[in-house]
């Protein structure tokens, strides 16, 4: 059977990234999002386990997890995230291959280096035609875009009334506008001089990096010293000069010429010289090979230092992730003190007066049931609760502020002048499941004996 063209192989791919993109924000799992960062709720939702903010400690995991996934991605295959991957590379695919191309039939697949012959009939009008309709796609882009920080749900009831939500139409329109101009204008202008992963993937090349390589040795040298073209009737190879991999090459460079910072691993390249080559009875020139191979210098090691300290980095901060998040805090707890010191009551106990002072608790129940909470003062004991004297109910993913009262009636500091600050570990727990506590410090400010008229 037949091995299907890199393009095709491409196209499938693209096709399932853009529809898991596309699927993945309406997908719950216990009433939660596998992503969703929301700013709007201030949580983070991860594979169906919701995440206050004060739980964002797993964000930094993420992103080096991100960062080391790409990299590891270059240091084995190249660019290929660039070439098969990448939402740019996804998004001129469809503007060009699919809507310019096997649509309005204004671009020829083979040939990405003609422009578009404006003296044909209706030509103007297809391209007209063809940049409203990635308009609308690119609305439903940087709409999907937002889904993974609004989510659907939230994003659809407050789209019906915009001038309420000016942010979010902000974003969204903020995000199309750049796409229209990006995937119409710029093109794989944004992969060569504005995507700064271009200009670190170089680095991270060794001789047993997976990239597009011409076979010099067979196809005869093309670029002689200096980047200068040889005479194509002096190539002493297989290359006949036709200059296929040329025309089809969406970064416009010849490949031939050796490794370049545009390439993109798409290897469109290789499928024409393939077909050109496949008609001589020849093999292809241009491969997805190693330069070790290509050199004739072994088979490519694909487990070698750095492939194996990625691998290793990569289950490292997944352990660290998944550890981090097995033992996520079902009750969350802020205790700020109110802008007044303390205050002095009247009521006496014996020859003390009684000194108050407000909290506000800011209690965040993050499981998926409702819970009914209080809370004790453990230390010191002459610390006690002042209001509120009942408990209180937080619902399920949603919060609560509750403005405390803690006294004393006892002396606690002999001072003459000057307050004294003294450490009040509190126990805050649901009284519904004992398993659900968490334990705090505040601080109790106590007047001189000055203010207390003793």
């Amino acid at each position: 059977m037949k091995s299907l063209p890199f393009y095709k192989k491409r196209y499938i791919v693209m096709a399932i990234i853009a529809a898991f993109s596309l699927i993945l924000p309406f997908i719950r799992i216990n009433d939660h999002h596998i992503f969703l960062l929301s700013f709007d709720h201030k949580r983070l939702e991860l594979v169906g386990i919701a995440f206050d903010m004060q739980e964002f400690y797993l964000m930094p995991f993420l992103v080096m997890f991100l960062f080391l996934f790409i990299l590891a991605i270059t240091t084995f295959g190249g660019r290929v995230w660039c070439g098969w991957g990448c939402p740019q590379t996804i998004f001129r695919i469809i503007y060009r291959d699919l809507i310019e191309g096997a649509l309005f039939k204004l671009r020829r697949r083979a040939n990405k280096q003609k422009s578009i012959d404006y003296s044909k009939p209706l030509s103007r009008v297809s391209k007209t035609i063809a940049v409203l309709i990635w308009s609308a796609l690119a609305f439903v882009a940087a709409s999907n875009l937002t889904w993974y920080f609004v989510p659907p749900e939230d994003f659809f009831v407050y789209i019906q009334s915009p001038a309420d939500h000016p942010i979010l139409v902000g974003m969204v329109l903020i995000a199309a506008l750049f796409l229209i101009y990006d995937v119409t204008k710029l093109g794989e202008s944004f992969c060569a001089y504005i995507c700064p992963y271009v200009r670190v993937q170089s680095s991270m090349y060794d001789r047993d990096t997976i990239y597009t390589i011409y076979d010099e040795k067979r196809g005869g040298t093309i670029y002689g010293e200096g980047g200068a073209k040889v005479d194509k009737h002096a190539i002493n190879g297989d290359c006949i000069g036709c200059e296929a991999c040329v025309l089809i090459c969406p970064s416009h460079i010849d490949i031939r010429k050796g490794l370049q910072l545009e390439c993109i691993n798409c290897l469109e390249c290789s499928d024409a010289c393939a077909t050109v080559m496949g008609k001589a009875g020849k093999p292809n020139l241009i491969n997805w090979t190693s330069a070790r191979e290509s050199t004739g210098g072994g088979k490519t090691r694909f487990l070698r230092f750095r492939t194996v300290a990625y691998a290793v980095l990569l289950v490292g901060v997944l352990v660290a992730l998944a550890l981090m998040s097995g033992t996520k805090e079902t009750m969350l707890l802020n205790i700020n003190k109110s802008n007044r010191v303390y205050k002095i009551d009247e009521v006496r106990e014996g020859t003390n007066r009684r000194v108050i002072n407000d909290y506000i608790f800011l209690v965040s129940n993050t499981s998926a049931v409702d819970h009914t909470y209080y809370f004790e003062v453990l230390d010191p004991v002459a610390v006690k609760i002042k209001s509120p004297l009942s408990p209180f109910v937080v619902s399920a993913d949603s919060k609560d502020k509750e403005i405390v009262e803690l006294y004393s009636d006892e002396l606690l500091s002999d001072r003459a002048d000057g307050d004294t600050l003294i450490k009040v570990h509190i126990r805050a727990y649901a009284i519904d499941d004992p398993s659900v506590e968490v334990f705090r410090e505040a601080i109790f400010a106590y007047p001189p004996k000055s203010k207390l008229g003793l």
